[in-house]
């Protein structure tokens, strides 16, 4: 769903769908089954992350545990309080969300980063789910980056774009099993930044694919970041996947073989999501 975006990812909830739509792609049913969300929900997942200049690569092995861990109230509203353990290898980190007819709203997080704090709420997915369609999540300009990259005493400021697509259905497989009905969303935010220095721009890019599994919720996540070239370096790449390893959700508990199916009982809850 953790994770903001730059430390961010993707990180990744709610009640039932809104009314389908007269025309356009069809409705994934009960969309809002494939983010369960109740209190006590536990999800255990394996991650990896590759990161380093172009011909420099540092990888990293790592594990992450995500819990709901209750309620809370973020500018007059209730949502739900999600915990991982290492999200992204970014250590501890405490998530909202809102679910609602419409969707999931992200609240933010703690730590959170500065930019974050600016872009926040933000609509995560929209319900229901139609395959094919994309909607923006921000369109901000002029945001203070919250760092110094060139090192002139001034914060970057940044124009901050995100997109959201609903790609469809398919197969993955992770340690907790296969799944051949997984709905593939795809998040993008583009950031074009503004050196306060020299007055250059650099494009950077987080792209994000996520796979939700009917009464589950994530079982896999796909990130990709792209930091510009500053002064004479070549810029940084990062990757990071996250996969299923255990869960527990509501009444239905799971530690899954390769290849063994999972349960695709409907909840009667609530849903779940890390930061898209």
């Amino acid at each position: 769903m953790t994770r903001d975006w730059y430390c961010y990812g993707f990180a990744f909830m709610l009640f039932l769908a809104g009314p389908a739509l007269a025309a356009g792609p069809e409705a994934i049913e009960d969309s809002a089954s494939y983010f369960p969300d109740d209190v006590s929900n536990w999800w255990s997942y394996r991650g990896e992350v590759t990161e380093g200049p172009l011909q420099t690569i540092d990888r990293k092995l790592f594990v992450n545990e995500s819990k709901v861990m209750g309620t809370d109230t973020k500018q007059n509203v209730h949502v739900k309080v999600f915990h991982d353990t290492n999200g992204g290898n970014h250590g501890p980190s405490t998530s909202f969300y809102r679910r609602d007819a419409a969707g999931v709203v992200y609240y933010g997080s703690d730590p959170g980063t500065p930019l974050e704090k600016q872009l926040i709420p933000y609509q995560i997915v929209q319900f229901p789910l139609r395959p094919g369609t994309t909607f923006q999540q921000f369109d901000r300009k002029d945001l203070d980056f919250g760092s110094d990259l060139d090192r002139d005493g001034v914060n970057e400021h940044v124009d901050v774009l995100g997109t959201v697509t609903v790609v469809g259905r398919e197969s993955v497989t992770v340690p907790a099993g296969t799944y051949g009905d997984a709905v593939r969303i795809d998040a993008r935010m583009t950031l074009r930044i503004s050196f306060s220095g020299d007055r250059r721009m650099a494009v950077g890019t987080d792209v994000m694919s996520a796979w939700f599994v009917k009464g589950i919720g994530l079982v896999k996540y796909l990130e990709r970041q792209e930091l510009p070239a500053i002064r004479s370096d070549r810029g940084v790449t990062s990757e990071i996947t996250e996969e299923l390893v255990e869960f527990k959700v509501a009444r239905t508990t799971g530690s899954l073989e390769r290849g063994e199916s999972a349960p695709q009982r409907v909840l009667a809850h609530d849903t779940r999501d890390h930061k898209l």
